[in-house]
């Protein structure tokens, strides 16, 4: 299976999902990233879940779930967003839940991601957007050879003050 590593599975949203789902969208510790500004509903939510077996080519996204082989747990979700087939690119996102961190499950993550864009949608780059202060993220697309190729100052307001985003790109070779 394309989607699948040593200790996780990445797969489509369920309406099962629904409960997890609304814990971590309504997570204001995640807002920062996610670029959120108030609480979704489940309503909400669940018309959200109802429409996410649009594939990428409609949606202009692919939100997968993380969820551990053994356990079968949801851990997390790792997102290709702003699909463009013209340019064969897409900006990538991955959150793990806190109490899954430091257990490799977001680099394992990154790397099946990493090959199936590259491999079954045929893209030419992926790149993602980090605050210069996310230390982890930082060392984790650094660790798949992304390469800082531009830095946004004070671009993302949090808490009262700004912070300069790093942009990040893995091109095909």
């Amino acid at each position: 299976m394309s989607l699948s590593g040593e200790k996780i599975i990445l797969r489509a949203l369920e309406p099962e999902d629904l409960n997890f789902l609304y814990q971590i969208e309504n997570n204001e510790s995640f807002w920062e990233v996610s670029h959120t500004q108030a609480p979704f509903s489940k309503y909400i939510l669940k018309r959200y879940l109802e429409n996410a077996h649009l594939d990428i080519y409609e949606s202009k996204q692919l939100r997968l779930l993380i969820e551990e082989k053994s356990t079968r747990k949801q851990i997390g979700m790792i997102d290709l967003f702003d699909y463009n087939p013209q340019h064969k690119r897409a900006g990538i996102g991955i959150l793990v839940h806190p109490d899954f961190e430091k257990k490799g499950f977001a680099s394992e993550a990154l790397s099946i991601i990493i090959n199936y864009s590259f491999s079954h949608l045929q893209m030419h780059q992926l790149y993602a957007n980090i605050t210069s202060d996310n230390i982890k993220s930082l060392a984790l697309f650094n660790k798949y050879n992304f390469i800082k190729t531009g830095v946004k100052k004070d671009w993302i307001l949090s808490e009262g003050k700004f912070k300069d985003e790093v942009l990040f790109q893995l091109i095909k070779e």
